[in-house]
């Protein structure tokens, strides 16, 4: 029943994460790379086999089995990718706000900053021309 969570759980932050990556200005797009970069975090911890009550390091008296021990390699990694996460977020905020500054929006590609169609006075080729 657990792993239908976390199953569930992943798939959820993975769908909302790259619903997010396609919107159109640069903030929603931070955090749906932050929830891609959480739904990973969990896939590997999940990978793990996680055990209540057995430690990830060995102890005296105990067979050095992993039928006693849960897999230490998958949380130092996860640990590890959330520090890398958070100082990533952080970076990419900072970028977003310069962006903002300067350019006076947080559209994506730099377009109209309103979220708008372009308007008919573009360089773009007309319908209907000959």
């Amino acid at each position: 029943m657990v792993e239908y969570l976390i199953a569930s759980g992943v798939g959820l932050m993975t769908a909302a994460g790259v619903f997010l990556i396609l919107r159109r200005h640069t903030f929603p797009v931070i955090l749906g790379l932050a929830l891609l970069s959480y739904a990973v975090n969990l896939f590997i911890f999940a990978m793990g086999r996680p055990v209540a009550g057995r430690a990830p390091i060995l102890r005296e008296g105990v067979p050095t089995t992993l039928e006693h021990y849960t897999d230490p390699l998958p949380q130092a990694l996860v640990l590890t990718a959330i520090v890398i996460s958070f100082a990533m977020t952080a970076v990419l905020i900072v970028m977003a706000l310069k962006l903002r500054e300067v350019s006076g929006g947080d559209h994506v590609d730099g377009g109209d900053p309103s979220g708008d169609r372009p308007t008919d006075d573009d360089d773009g080729p007309k319908r209907g021309a000959p």
